[in-house]
């Protein structure tokens, strides 16, 4: 062959292909696939079928929960006013009845989370932390925890979501300030929440972190968040209530089950019953405490009333309970624990000599 038939060299041969063999790729090969889609290396990968796709909705609507708040205008302003005569109610008592609602709903509390303590148990436990075994000593740290979120203390959107709802769950990153993922999950869906009535933003707060969290904890912690943010729409001030009563009847309110304006609903009235149920027992309370100090009037000492006072604030008192509550001395505790025994103001629950306790014949 002359050289006139040698094929034209390509002038635009591409210098890093050279010395490479026939069969080598090209460094400009990937960029000829052009059957190949264009992908964003900063993009999320879509592992989706093409096809029309429904329109992405948020987890917890505000606009329906809104529609459903006021075609519930009437159930809401009565479970208002109800919660209203209940914050006036502990305003004009004394301290200790806080407390003793505290401890009425977790107690009540558990019989839907299937712990089932009772108040006076819960009470020993918090007064002495005596009682608690190995097979529910979790379920009454649980319970404690709930008590003591439920008697005091920041609210869960107090200094913001994600802030609040970290330092009353105790959910926060192990390094920084920072709240965990779920947390901060919840604290988004909210932020979106905030022109919602606060009883209809505790349902809610209640309902998204049943779906969001997890552990033993998590009906526990989202029956306590919510009765603490329902309680935003008391009057401002101290000495009200701190809490919305949501179990006290039993759990109704709390069952997530059917569409979402039933929930709303069945949550509503479930507060509204709690909230009269705890108004009866602090009218009893407020009798039995007026009468028992009528009939101990011809008593000597401070002893009696401070135990009249505390007996109204706890459901059940030991003798070691009532000493450090009373500044009294254990021998005038049990004599007069013993006095108010015979006079029918108290009565003894364990029928025993020793380890005894008391509660208020209520």
């Amino acid at each position: 062959m002359n050289k006139a038939d040698q094929p034209a060299r390509d002038t635009t041969e591409n210098p890093e292909d050279r010395g490479r063999g026939p069969y080598d790729p090209r460094a400009e090969a990937a960029d000829d696939l052009w059957f190949l889609p264009t992908v964003d290396d900063e993009a999320e990968p879509d592992f989706l079928l093409p096809g029309p796709r429904a329109a992405q909705r948020p987890l917890f609507d505000p606009a329906e929960w809104r529609a459903a708040q006021d075609r519930l205008s009437g159930p809401l302003a009565e479970l208002a006013v109800a919660f209203g005569a209940l914050d006036e109610r502990l305003r004009a008592g004394p301290e200790g009845w806080r407390h003793r609602l505290a401890l009425m709903e977790v107690a009540d509390l558990g019989w839907w989370t299937g712990e089932r303590i009772g108040a006076e148990r819960l009470a020993l436990w918090l007064g002495t932390r005596i009682g608690a075994t190995g097979e529910d000593a979790q379920a009454l740290a649980r319970a404690g925890w709930a008590v003591r979120r439920l008697s005091g203390g920041p609210g869960p959107g107090d200094g913001g979501w994600e802030r609040g709802l970290g330092a009353f769950l105790g959910r926060v990153e192990s390094f920084g300030d920072g709240a965990t993922e779920t947390v901060s999950d919840l604290a988004e869906i909210m932020d979106g929440a905030g022109g919602l009535h606060p009883v209809t933003a505790a349902a809610v707060l209640f309902h998204a972190w049943r779906m969001l969290g997890e552990g033993p904890a998590q009906d526990t912690e989202a029956a306590a968040m919510a009765a603490r943010y329902g309680a935003r729409m008391a009057r401002p001030g101290q000495g009200g209530a701190l809490f919305l009563p949501l179990a006290l009847t039993g759990p109704g309110g709390l069952r997530a089950t059917g569409a979402m304006p039933e929930r709303l609903s069945r949550w509503i009235a479930g507060a509204t019953q709690a909230t009269l149920a705890a108004l009866l027992h602090l009218d009893r309370i407020r009798d039995w405490q007026a009468g028992a100090l009528s009939a101990t009037r011809d008593l000597s000492g401070r002893t009696p009333a401070r135990l009249i006072e505390a007996l109204s604030a706890w459901p059940m008192l030991s003798a070691p309970m009532a000493e450090e509550l009373t500044g009294a001395s254990r021998a005038a505790v049990q004599r007069n624990l013993d006095t108010l025994t015979a006079r029918g103001l108290v009565r003894e629950v364990t029928g025993q000599g020793r380890y005894r306790v008391w509660g208020a014949s209520v």
